[in-house]
């Protein structure tokens, strides 16, 4: 257990105790590993560049690791998390362990991949979270689209996830993720956590991705729609040149090949080797 600015953090023998005293046990289908190394999650924090000036959205908040973190640096944290049994000792927690800022935390009980903006007490500015693994691709893009307050995004996923969001066109691991994630700004690597800081320990390496959020396409539900539509059809078959992979999605062949030029793009090429910008000019080519 660490101390700075008023705010004691969890530490493997808290982390423990914890979940003994709840008699929770991490579980696989709500992707629980919880961090319980202090320097860690104050990197984490670092690393997201939140100030007193943020208002953060944490997701799956756990035993409230990161939490305290936040509280450190942060002006107001807001946690979703979908355990009950979890959500209600948040903020006895948050009381025990940083009383001076228990006033700057809320912790609301909901599903991230369905949460909106009028289900929270306060408008967020920046999401930094361990997102469960099993559904951080949806819940991040999710956030993203429903949160056009959130300017930055600091989220910890599983490794090879991480890499997927990050790369670029041309990568063998650029897919459907990688050009959504780049739909709302600059996306990067932003680090490495190994598998010793939590509990239990995963199987599974992981790292930190950032978002500065650009809005270059504007938060228009109907145009990410149409875009969304463009990127997912032509990854669905992902070996296929657009022109053959778009089929379905334009009516035909044909079609398809007329809504390739019509955008500027070749139709003999291949999706992976697309940016995000040539997928927005797809969207609104009318079908």
């Amino acid at each position: 257990m660490t101390e700075s600015s008023g705010v004691r953090l969890l530490g493997p023998a808290e982390i423990r105790g914890l979940a003994a005293e709840l008699d929770v046990r991490p579980t696989k289908t709500l992707g629980q590993n919880f961090v319980h190394d202090a320097n860690t999650v104050r990197r984490i924090v670092a690393t997201s560049g939140v100030g007193p000036d943020d208002v953060v959205l944490e997701v799956g908040p756990g035993l409230g690791s990161l939490t305290l973190a936040l509280l450190e640096t942060a002006g107001r944290v807001v946690a979703v998390e979908i355990d009950p049994k979890l959500a209600a000792r948040l903020p006895q927690t948050i009381a025990e362990y940083a009383p001076a800022r228990a006033a700057d935390f809320d912790v609301v009980l909901a599903d991230a991949l369905t949460v909106m903006p009028d289900d929270l007490p306060v408008t967020p500015t920046a999401l930094v979270a361990n997102l469960p693994y099993n559904v951080s691709v949806p819940v991040l893009l999710h956030l993203m689209s429903q949160f056009p307050t959130l300017r930055t995004a600091l989220v910890m996923v599983q490794a090879e996830v991480a890499d997927r969001l990050a790369t670029g066109p041309g990568s063998r691991t650029y897919g459907v993720p990688s050009v959504k994630a780049r739909y709302f700004g600059d996306v990067s690597r932003a680090g490495a956590v190994g598998k010793n800081v939590f509990w239990p320990e995963p199987k599974i390496e992981s790292g930190l991705v950032r978002i500065e959020r650009r809005d270059r396409f504007g938060t228009d539900a109907i145009h990410r729609a149409a875009t969304f539509s463009a990127i997912d059809a032509a990854f669905a078959q992902r070996r296929k040149t657009m022109r053959a992979a778009l089929a379905s999605w334009a009516g035909s062949a044909a079609q398809a090949e007329d809504a390739l030029r019509a955008a500027g793009i070749d139709p003999g090429i291949r999706g992976e080797r697309l940016d995000v910008d040539d997928f927005v000019r797809l969207g609104q080519v009318p079908r």
